[in-house]
């Protein structure tokens, strides 16, 4: 029950950060979801790092993990909004945007998950 809890309020956290990002920076530039793509590209930063810091000398209870990996940034990242916000493009005919939105988010994402893995080692 407690992990549970770890995961509920973790969640509760990250989607009211998320939120905060996405409704002040996703006006910035149109058709490109700027707060969307952030959050997804800092989530995947914070989920290496977690992920650095909880493999090397246990520096991260399971618990921990839980909260951060799973509940916050679960609740952060937002790649069901991302999915919709793409069908958007298609349903418009936003082709080229489509697929740099698509291929920058993954490809950033990607990069940042090794950042913070590698971030985390730094520390050693």
């Amino acid at each position: 029950m407690k992990q549970a809890f770890l995961v509920f309020l973790g969640g509760g956290l990250g989607s009211v950060f998320r939120y905060a990002i996405s409704k002040s920076l996703n006006p910035v530039f149109q058709n490109f979801f700027l707060g969307t793509f952030l959050v997804n590209i800092i989530g995947s930063l914070l989920i290496g790092l977690i992920i650095g810091m909880s493999s090397r000398n246990n520096l991260l209870s399971s618990n921990s993990v839980l909260f951060l990996a799973t509940g916050f940034c679960g609740g952060f990242t937002t790649f069901s909004a991302f999915a919709f916000e793409k069908h958007s493009l298609v349903k418009n005919g936003e082709l080229f945007h489509f697929s740099f939105y698509t291929i920058s988010s993954i490809f950033v994402g990607l990069l940042a998950i090794a950042l913070g893995i590698w971030l985390s080692k730094l520390s050693s």
